[in-house]
């Protein structure tokens, strides 16, 4: 989320990800904390989710991947312990896989509106759609976090920065899409489910976002609906 006043081009230095519902995002590794020989509440289902042997104890090996799958989308503290903020991330990547290529299954999204980007915050989907057909997605999101929700309703988009900066924040906003005040679409260099959730705006790879922005255009409508986890 920023401001909606143009800044001069930026450097977007943000490297390109990978394709969607996959779990290799780009987050930027963080030093690693001592792993932790407590097992935690929700070990079974993580240990299962990882691929461990489902015992339901930690091990040395069960602390190293879950501290890796940790690093990889920013959970901290990094320690390796099966919490609840480390179950909720992998729970809603399962819930997101199991969506396949039906997003709108529930009908929530308007099929009346032409071509319309949507946005599930129950879910952290993004999707694009012209009437009842699938054009784009659906693709994993990140947006607004506790206090700074992103707003629900119907939207449109009403102006476009392909080299935005906020001066609220003072960071780059690469191609992005404005449809509420300041929350837009906008791609960031950090994992899809990295805790707690971003200012306002709906958070994308740069794949994805370089993929909105040519399919979009001023006047298109946005739909967001749902509730973001934890809000």
């Amino acid at each position: 989320m920023g401001d909606i006043r143009r800044r001069g081009a930026v450097a977007l230095g943000i490297a390109g990800l990978v394709a969607p519902l996959t779990l290799a995002l780009g987050t930027a590794p963080a030093q690693a904390a001592s792993c932790t020989t407590r097992t935690g509440p929700y070990q079974k289902q993580v240990e299962k989710f990882l691929g461990r042997p489902v015992d339901g104890r930690q091990s040395t090996a069960d602390c190293k991947a879950i501290q890796a799958f940790q690093t990889k989308h920013g959970i901290t503290p990094n320690a390796g312990y099966a919490g609840s903020v480390t179950w909720g991330v992998m729970d809603l990547m399962n819930k997101q896989k199991a969506v396949g290529n039906k997003p709108n299954k529930d009908g929530k999204c308007p099929v009346n509106k032409g071509r319309i980007a949507c946005v599930n915050l129950t879910l952290q989907l993004s999707w694009i759609q012209d009437g009842s057909r699938l054009v784009y997605g659906p693709v994993p999101v990140r947006t607004g976090r506790d206090g700074y929700e992103t707003r629900t309703g119907l939207k449109k988009i009403y102006w476009r920065d392909i080299d935005h900066v906020s001066t609220i924040y003072n960071v780059p906003m690469p191609y992005s899409q404005f449809f509420d005040g300041g929350q837009a679409f906008h791609s960031v260099g950090l994992s899809m489910w990295n805790p707690p959730g971003s200012h306002g705006c709906v958070n994308m790879t740069t794949t994805t976002a370089k993929k909105y922005w040519s399919l979009l255009k001023n006047g298109d409508d946005v739909f967001v609906y749902g509730r973001k986890p934890g809000t």
